[in-house]
């Protein structure tokens, strides 16, 4: 891959748990990216499992260096968030302490390690704030309420340090304002900068065979429940519902994220399972979990449409990759996705109900012409608004910018 003209910069990057998700594709993609223009980049985690994570963090230009990898990711299934915060701190001390001075400093998800590295003067410190912590966090009970307060507090406080903040969409800027007050009365206000998908992977063949596609973690959060229920509803529909309906055997398959090591994941797939037996579908729902990059990508590819299912998703890399891969997507209308779907030209944009759904999936399923134009539309979209290539110039861009804060 050739090398894009900039000045050339050391830029250490650190994400908390690089494996696989919208996440840390977009950390991976911001490394690759940054490496192309030129710049020295190094990764930094608390943990990295070479079996389940993006190949570019094994094969990519740039180094990944795994610090903590032996501290809890949670005490009897709790504490995930103190966790996570003494898992990134010690990254940062030893980011700190062990290497050279640095340039930039690209700090993702956690905000708590910002005051640490600001030790490093010679460093400007970009955060990318993917949703405040606090809104994504459980407040049930007293107890926890009592739990969250200061993490809630320093997480805001730590956030304002940054000398560069950005988040992933409008809907997450306009979140940000309403939640950190104190930050958004000083003035201090969020760049956007979207996340992308490298459309170049999915130029190989494209079919619209009659399945149904869901790609998320495993996740409650995720709604997966959604695209099951939605499916089921869809083969039970007769030509009353739906005029020229006639039964099809369409299939679902629902791929996700998973972990092992987070009973969450396991829990979720279980009940979704549960769910496929009971709504009397379980033949017809492939549940496939943690699949390579190229077994997603000829999923893609040979699906009729994705099923976004999350509800006020703050973004969402799926339906990006969905319509790069040619592919309609059936999503919430809310949050990430109001800002990447075009409504009924390059997918459609429902209430998170099985019905509302369902009627969308049914267009497609009953005029395959239709999922092929919307599909042609969705990858000119992407191409021209959400590429790599775009993205990279834009975080370049704000790279630069803030280096040149410093040495003026």
């Amino acid at each position: 891959m050739e090398k894009r003209r900039s000045p050339k910069l050391k830029i250490a990057i650190i994400h908390p748990d690089l494996g696989i998700g919208g996440a840390e594709r977009l950390i991976v993609d911001a490394a690759v990216e940054l490496s192309l223009h030129g710049h020295n980049v190094h990764l930094f985690t608390a943990h990295h499992d070479k079996n389940r994570c993006f190949e570019e963090t094994i094969s990519g230009p740039f180094p990944v260096t795994v610090y903590g990898g032996f501290l809890p990711r949670h005490i009897f299934y709790r504490f995930h968030a103190v966790c996570a915060y003494l898992r990134c701190i010690f990254v940062a001390l030893c980011v700190l302490f062990l290497w050279p001075s640095f340039d930039v400093i690209l700090v993702d998800q956690v905000s708590v390690v910002i005051p640490l590295l600001k030790m490093k003067r010679s460093a400007k410190i970009i955060f990318y704030c993917h949703f405040p912590d606090l809104l994504l966090a459980k407040h049930t009970t007293m107890l926890r309420r009592i739990y969250r307060r200061p993490i809630d507090m320093i997480e805001e406080a730590t956030t304002g340090m940054a000398d560069l903040l950005l988040v992933n969409s409008r809907f997450t800027a306009s979140t940000f304002a309403r939640t950190f007050h104190h930050l958004h009365s000083k003035g201090f206000e969020p760049a956007v900068l979207y996340p992308a998908v490298n459309v170049e992977q999915f130029n190989g063949p494209c079919s619209y065979r009659l399945n149904f596609l869901s790609i998320n973690r495993f996740e409650r959060k995720k709604n997966l429940q959604l695209a099951i229920s939605a499916f089921a509803l869809l083969r039970s529909l007769k030509g009353n519902a739906f005029p020229g309906h006639k039964p099809v055997e369409a299939t679902l398959t629902v791929v996700g994220g998973f972990d092992k090591r987070l009973k969450e994941n396991v829990e979720y797939l279980e009940e979704l399972k549960w769910l496929a037996e009971s709504e009397g579908v379980s033949d017809r729902v492939d549940f496939v979990t943690s699949c390579s990059t190229a077994e997603r990508n000829k999923l893609l590819s040979e699906c009729l449409c994705v099923l976004y299912t999350p509800k006020d998703e703050h973004f969402g890399i799926v339906p990006l990759e969905a319509m790069a891969a040619r592919k309609p997507v059936v999503a919430c209308n809310s949050g990430g996705p109001v800002e990447t779907i075009k409504h009924e030209v390059t997918g459609f944009l429902c209430d998170p109900t099985p019905l509302d759904f369902a009627l969308a999936m049914s267009k497609l399923i009953s005029n395959r012409e239709m999922a092929e134009t919307m599909g042609k539309e969705a990858y000119q979209h992407v191409s021209e608004k959400f590429s790599t290539k775009t993205f990279g110039e834009q975080l370049n861009h704000y790279v630069i910018n803030v280096h040149h804060r410093r040495i003026e």
